[in-house]
């Protein structure tokens, strides 16, 4: 039988550390950022090694969990300052988000001032005489129960009484003619202009019913149109300066004027568009011109035919041989427009 040898195993001892005590610090590195604190891993200069591992349950080799530093003071005020400033300026647009530092901004927005200035002056001075801005603020000087009322009465004009329109004093101690939201008889430049522009709208609706829309139709509509307004204020502009007709804003008066019979034209393409018969059509055009032709008639009294009780003081009477030159030829403009709307509703 063999011989069994048994030895009992060493017993347990704790390990011995192998690296050494002292670690060498390193290398200073040159320029080291601000607020950059070292760590060295060198024990204190007093006291014995245990002394840097105050706790039992550490030991060599174990690392503590990092724990992110507090900003010192000197980084701090800087960011306080710009949270502050922020506050200050939180009216202003954020223009660091395209890139643009404060500086830049403000230049920016002061340059785009000056551009709006210049261009305000460059109108004033160059459009100002021929069609003053009061002028315009005037006309288009509008409510909804104006445009709703003018409306009808453009449509209906037969029993709208009286047409003579109204006057007030203005603060330097003249006379001038009341806006249009105060007088019903007032020329607004706001009616025509929103008919105009239905005015194209419905031509290309109509064509586009008829499938044969181009978008050429928009602009010969507009076109079309333009002439029209243009060829009514020059016959209008050309018999009052030879009639020798003055007034205050005459100019604006007469394209007002001129513009209503866009509202009898889009009555009149609408009856086409509901394809009712060539009968309904012709007697829709046909009230559509005599009730414009009517209106005008009326309404043009108060620049052809002047009143001297209700007038303002630069408009000047007429005598009876110029009174009954300007009637005819108020009769000729009214029997012009049957002309004119025949050529707006042939689309």
């Amino acid at each position: 039988m063999a011989n069994y040898y048994s030895r009992s195993p060493p017993p347990l001892q704790h390990p011995v550390p192998t690296h050494p005590a002292f670690i060498p610090e390193p290398p200073s590195t040159p320029a080291s950022p601000q607020g950059y604190q070292r760590f060295t891993s060198s024990p204190p200069s007093h006291g014995p090694i245990q002394s840097q591992y105050p706790q039992g349950n550490l030991r060599p080799g174990y690392h503590a969990p990092y724990q992110p530093m507090s900003p010192p003071a000197q980084m701090q005020s800087p960011m306080q300052h710009g949270q502050q400033h922020g506050q200050q300026s939180q009216h202003m647009p954020d223009f660091g988000a395209w890139g643009m530092n404060d500086a830049t901004a403000q230049f920016g927005m002061q340059l785009g001032q000056s551009a709006v200035a210049a261009g305000q002056d460059y109108v004033q001075k160059n459009f100002g005489g021929l069609v003053p801005l009061s002028m315009l603020k005037h006309h288009f000087n509008v409510s909804n129960s104006y445009v709703i009322r003018k409306l009808q009465l453009v449509v209906f004009p037969w029993r709208h009484k009286p047409w003579a329109r109204k006057i007030r004093r203005s603060e330097t101690g003249q006379t001038e003619w009341q806006p249009p939201r105060e007088d019903l008889n007032s020329p607004d430049l706001y009616i025509p202009l929103m008919a105009l522009v239905t005015y194209i709208l419905v031509a290309a609706l109509q064509t586009g019913l008829q499938e044969r829309f181009h978008p050429q139709i928009l602009g010969s509509s507009a076109s079309r149109a333009l002439v029209v307004v243009l060829l009514d204020f020059l016959f209008v502009k050309g018999g009052c300066y030879l009639l020798n007709v003055q007034g205050s804003g005459q100019m604006i008066d007469l394209v007002a004027y001129g513009g209503y019979k866009f509202v009898g034209v889009i009555l009149t393409l609408f009856a086409g568009l509901l394809s009712t018969g060539r009968t309904i059509y012709t007697t829709v055009f046909l009230y559509s011109f005599l009730a414009n032709a009517f209106f005008l008639l009326r309404s043009l009294r108060s620049v052809v035919l002047p009143d001297a009780i209700n007038t303002p003081a630069n408009v000047g009477t007429v005598n009876p041989a110029q009174r009954k030159r300007r009637i005819t030829f108020l009769f000729l403009e009214a029997v012009l427009q049957i002309v004119y709307m025949a050529i707006l509703v042939r689309i």
